[in-house]
């Protein structure tokens, strides 16, 4: 109101201390209604109970004389349902909810109310109104959300097979009685259509309905659709899944026969194979060429000829029936006189099969074979990772070492290589260390040579024969033992070894 006033009046200083004053009234009107205290949306159930809770706060001065609660089924209806003054007490007038509703506490500051029995048509708005003095009438507005929950079904629908194309319904689905109404959908994987209504009930439920339409054959019997349904008062859809039930004719056929039926053959079986909805109820036997033959058995669907002769050289017929039709299939048998070979196995894919096998062996021996002669080889070459452990690593040029070592052709061999022969050579001083001459001198006690060694030659006698260097090596007579520095080393002391034992004398370092 106060705009459409500015919108048409020119603008002045009265004119806005107006406006200025309407809307400080709004205000204070405003923050009165929010004395009374009411939750904005309650919801519930058929045949259960609700509360519907009302609070004056801050009444400061405000005298409160009456509060009522007032029911707005639809606009601009208004039942009084209950009344309460603080000298005359509780009063329920008379509505759709007498005998269902009293005050919880019946006080003017908190006359909050209990509904019981509730009903699908008590939805609506719950005002609750104060009566106060000096600023009139206060009230709050409840909203009550009357909530249904759906009685959900489906079920198949029987049909026969199409045979006009047209698509006819094969499933429903149903979600009865429900508030807010709910949703329905469908999956299946035989491609058909839905269609869904839904009609509005007197107390303001929905119910919703859902069929599912295809065109039926017989293909489409035993096949699963699923009808799934929503709704705001369930935890999570509910599913409903069904099979199909579609009828047809039985459609039959005859196996068994395999074109080897000779004279003199035993119990040879044909067998009729029926399928059909409903079930075929009769499965009947018959020969073309007149009466069935003595040496034919039936049993249900299977024809059984216990000897083959001439009087089975004939068609056999096989009849079927259920509630829809009938069906037949023949077959003519022939005898022959000898039994023909039945052909086995190729001996051609025998023959590859086996050299496929052969192949494939001799590849994986070949490449064995490779693998181990590669080894070999590296092994020879001495790529392969070292056989034994390595020994510790020794200081050159030590002659305690040295003299220690056995004396020995590769103990010569190192020597030779390693140091290097001096231009200096020395005089032998005195006799041999040995009495090795007088044992190599005794030609008639020696036997091969070196009998003194035990029959073996000398031990130096060889070894010490060593090419020129800048000066030659005097044969005759032996150095003296000295180290690797060309320090003199005290000869060890002479010893007499006896004819038959062996000895080894320490190195010598020329």
């Amino acid at each position: 109101m106060a705009r459409e006033y500015a919108k048409h009046c020119p603008a002045s200083p009265m004119k806005n201390s107006l406006l200025v004053t309407a809307a400080i009234l709004l205000i204070i009107q405003a923050a009165s209604c929010q004395r009374v205290r009411v939750e904005t949306e309650v919801e519930a159930y058929p045949t259960e109970s609700v509360d519907l809770r009302c609070q004056f706060v801050d009444g400061g001065n405000t005298k409160l004389t009456q509060v009522s609660w007032i029911w707005e089924p639809t606009e601009g209806q208004r039942d009084n349902i209950a009344v309460f003054h603080p000298t005359y007490g509780e009063s329920f007038p008379e509505s759709p909810f007498t005998g269902r509703v009293r005050f919880i506490k019946g006080t003017l500051t908190s006359p909050s109310i209990t509904i019981t029995s509730l009903k699908m048509a008590d939805a609506g708005r719950y005002t609750c109104e104060y009566a106060t003095y000096p600023s009139g009438n206060e009230q709050g507005t409840t909203n009550l959300v009357m909530l249904a929950k759906p009685k959900n079904s489906a079920s198949p629908v029987v049909v026969q097979a199409s045979t006009s194309g047209e698509p006819v319904v094969v499933a429903q689905c149903e979600a009865a009685d429900s508030k807010p109404a709910a949703t329905i959908k469908w999956m299946g994987a035989v491609g058909g259509t839905e269609n869904t209504t839904s009609v509005k009930g007197p107390d303001g439920t929905v119910t919703v309905r859902s069929k599912y339409l295809i065109v039926p054959t017989p293909e489409d019997n035993g096949k699963e659709v699923t009808c799934i349904i929503s709704q705001r008062t369930q935890d999570k859809p509910q599913t409903f899944p069904m099979k199909l039930a579609v009828e047809y004719p039985p459609t039959v056929s005859i196996v068994g026969y395999d074109n080897n039926w000779y004279v003199g053959r035993t119990d040879a079986v044909l067998t009729c194979q029926a399928t059909g909805n409903p079930a075929p109820t009769t499965v009947t036997w018959t020969v073309m060429s007149g009466p069935m033959p003595d040496t034919v058995q039936i049993n249900a669907n299977k024809l059984i000829v216990r000897k083959v002769d001439e009087a089975v050289n004939t068609t056999f017929v096989c009849e079927v029936k259920n509630r829809l039709g009938v069906s037949k299939h023949q077959v003519t048998t022939a005898v022959i006189e000898q039994r023909k070979i039945t052909a086995g196995p190729s001996t051609a894919g025998i023959i590859g099969g086996i050299i496929g096998v052969v192949l494939f062996l001799l590849a994986i021996a070949f490449a064995v074979i490779i693998l181990v002669r590669k080894r070999k080889q590296n092994a020879m070459n001495g790529d392969g990772p070292p056989k034994h452990k390595p020994p510790p690593p020794v200081k050159a040029g030590s002659s305690t070492e040295m003299l220690n070592k056995p004396v020995t052709d590769s103990v010569l061999t190192e020597l030779t290589e390693t140091q290097p022969f001096s231009n200096v050579y020395y005089e032998t001083s005195g006799e041999p260390v040995t009495d090795l001459d007088a044992c190599d001198d005794d030609d008639d006690n020696t036997v091969g040579g070196g009998a003194a060694n035990g029959g073996g030659p000398a031990v130096l006698e060889d070894s010490i024969q060593y090419a020129d260097v800048d000066d030659t090596l005097n044969d005759e007579a032996l150095p003296p033992y000295s180290d690797a520095d060309d320090h003199h080393v005290d000869e060890p002391p002479s010893a007499t070894v006896a004819r038959g034992e062996s000895f080894v004398s320490a190195a010598m370092y020329v």
